[in-house]
């Protein structure tokens, strides 16, 4: 497989060109609309150049293209208390679908790499009344 522009098509008035690049958006999206998927994980500099601002929806993804096959692999971070071999395959089905559908390559590899568990956070302790103390509601007369 060869990481350069990819000659998908053929027609009377030229070549029809999809780069790498446009499959790792397509992989990106795919895989972030699974459930159980808490974020792309993009490694260290991806992670630092997210921070400073640049949104990178292939953040995760590398994508090897030849004419008419590509091999994908995806990194994430799974959500706490999700079946992680499940969330892994519904990402291979849906990337594999969606390359297929919007590219017409035929997908022969979808590797997902688990690098992290997001874990649950804490949910933010609600203030408790004060008995006796009236609020904005219920004003004590």
């Amino acid at each position: 497989m060869e990481e350069f522009l990819t000659d998908t098509d053929r027609t009377e008035l030229g070549k029809i060109q999809i780069a790498p690049e446009v499959l790792e958006v397509i992989a990106g999206m795919a895989a972030s609309e699974v459930e159980g998927v808490a974020q792309m994980s993009g490694g260290l500099v991806g992670d630092i150049a997210e921070r400073l601002g640049r949104k990178n929806i292939a953040r995760g993804v590398r994508v090897e293209v030849g004419t008419r096959e590509a091999a994908v692999d995806v990194s994430i971070i799974v959500k706490y208390g999700h079946r992680i071999p499940e969330v892994a395959r519904l990402i291979q089905d849906s990337v594999r679908n969606a390359i297929e559908t919007m590219t017409g390559l035929s997908v022969v590899e979808v590797n997902v790499h688990i690098v992290d568990v997001e874990l649950k956070s804490e949910e933010k302790a609600q203030p408790v009344p004060t008995p006796g103390v009236a609020d904005e509601y219920h004003r004590v007369r």
